[in-house]
């Protein structure tokens, strides 16, 4: 389940409005707006003189609306994070701590540094510094800042369960801090606290920051991890293979003094499950690259996987139909009528596949099974955040239920769209909703679930989130599905005659 935003997103969510994102060159995306607007007609010489008296304003206000446009300019930088990285370059002998995102800090260091679990510290010597400072366990400290390196900053609830780090900047380092370990390349701190055992948090707030941070090292670097799981490396450690040649540290537990000449301390996140190419410093990387990157991660599993069935007698499926993969829930949110769904997907002419994620699903099977789909087809929820997984060009669909319509367009609907995907958002009309059932045809939670939503999370969470359940209308969903398979074949047609040349 996705933990909604209670942050600087919501202000940008239009009141009374509902957009349902969804287009490719045969017209599956569309953005549709449930407002109705009306035209008027006006006469030429009112026209006229409307052109005019506008055109005198901007003339007379030009300096105050530029002053506004770089003020507005300037807060939705601040708000959306979209600000280049402060501290990009760092003298030796520096700490360095960009504040200015809203969803995380970030602290770089340079120099001989040192860590210190006990005291949940890391220290930057500094040998020839004079100046007069703060003392700080018996040390001269010249420099001294805090931070929790987790990506959702603005939710105090949340960070005030990170562990904090102490980042000193000392002078006079002494033969008793020799280091134990001593490595010749940087390390990256961060924590696998907070939501993890999320899906989209584990990619949202941990795995995609880490790409972004972490993929200019070019593998030499190593991950000092805060709040260590172990169940966690092992479901990500395809990932982190091919982000670092270096076996990951639990900072917390292992004692020993180790030795960077740079750290990197919190991680840098962009938007929702996004990699935005202007803030990544010349290196032009978009979410592309990271599904490169899922791709590098698990190609050799999957291969290691197809090897097995072969020795079993099992043989790989050459598919000539369209491949739709139905993404199954356990619980609320559930399609209610999924097998009458995969009979009419099947008598359309998909060969389709119900794919079930469990927690310890091995997410190499599952990237398997999405990333040879034509079409995939699920009910909003954290499970959506497989869309990564999906080859850019193909379809998705996500269904939206009653009183998600913007959580389903910004968490997926939108970061769909960045990868390439021809997103289809299929909002439920109340009566394909269970709650159509439980509560009156005027209900507010029936008619105007934004009303609702402003209670509150809980609100949300209770009501729309963990008591709903979905019955596809299959003669109004059918036409998504004919839509996305006659793009299909019209896709699968077009490549076969390139092929064919």
């Amino acid at each position: 389940m996705v933990k909604y935003q209670k942050d600087f997103l919501h202000t940008h969510w239009r009141k009374g409005k509902e957009y349902i994102f969804v287009v490719d060159p045969l017209g599956l995306i569309c953005a549709h707006s449930s407002s109705h607007s009306t035209t008027k007609r006006f006469k030429p010489k009112f026209l006229y003189f409307a052109f005019f008296a506008i055109v005198s304003c901007i003339l007379l206000l030009f300096p105050m609306l530029f002053s506004l446009s770089s003020s507005f300019s300037l807060f939705y930088e601040s708000e959306r994070g979209v600000k280049g990285f402060l501290c990009l370059s760092v003298p030796n002998d520096t700490l360095c701590c960009d504040r200015s995102s809203r969803r995380s800090d970030t602290c770089v260091m340079k120099g001989d540094i040192r860590t210190h679990p006990a005291t949940s510290s890391i220290t930057l010597y500094r040998s020839n510094h004079t100046a007069s400072a703060p003392s700080y366990g018996g040390r001269e400290a010249i420099h001294h800042e805090k931070i929790r390196p987790y990506t959702r900053k603005w939710e105090s609830h949340v960070m005030n369960t990170i562990d904090e780090l102490d980042l000193l900047v000392r002078t006079g380092a002494g033969p008793h801090h020799s280091c134990d370990v001593h490595h010749d390349v940087p390390a990256v701190f961060f924590s696998t606290g907070g939501f993890t055992g999320n899906l989209y948090h584990e990619f949202n707030d941990g795995i995609t920051p880490l790409y972004i941070t972490s993929q200019k090292f070019n593998k030499k670097v190593v991950f000092v991890i805060l709040e260590y799981h172990y169940w966690w490396i092992t479901k990500y450690g395809d990932i982190l293979s091919q982000l670092s040649d270096y076996p990951p540290i639990d900072f917390s537990n292992d004692t020993r003094v180790h030795c960077f000449p740079e750290v990197i301390v919190g991680l840098r996140i962009h938007d929702v499950l996004s990699v935005d190419p202007a803030l990544m410093a010349g290196e032009n990387r978009t979410i592309s690259d990271f599904h490169d990157l899922l791709d590098r991660s698990y190609r050799p599993r999957i291969s290691s996987i197809i090897q097995e069935e072969e020795g079993t007698g099992i043989q790989a499926q050459s598919l000539t139909r369209p491949k739709l993969v139905i993404v199954a829930r356990n619980g609320s949110r559930a399609i209610a009528n999924q097998d009458a769904l995969v009979k009419l997907a099947e008598e359309i002419g998909f060969f389709v596949e119900v794919l079930k994620p469990e927690r310890n699903t091995e997410l190499a099977k599952i990237y398997r099974v999405l990333n040879s789909s034509d079409v995939v087809v699920g009910v909003h929820g954290a499970a959506m955040t497989h869309f990564l997984f999906m080859k850019p060009g193909s379809v998705f669909i996500q269904v939206i239920p009653l009183g998600t319509d913007w959580a389903a367009a910004t968490y997926y609907g939108e970061p769909a769209m960045k990868l390439g995907l021809n997103y289809i958002g299929y909002k439920i009309l109340a009566k394909e909703s269970s709650l159509y059932q439980d509560y009156s045809k005027d209900d507010p939670i029936l008619m105007d679930p934004d009303s609702v939503n402003k209670k509150g999370w809980e609100f949300t969470k209770k009501i729309y989130l963990d008591s709903q359940n979905v019955r596809l209308d299959l003669g109004r969903f059918q036409k998504r599905l004919l839509r996305a398979y006659y793009f299909t074949r019209a896709r699968k047609n077009r490549r076969l005659r390139r092929l064919s040349v």
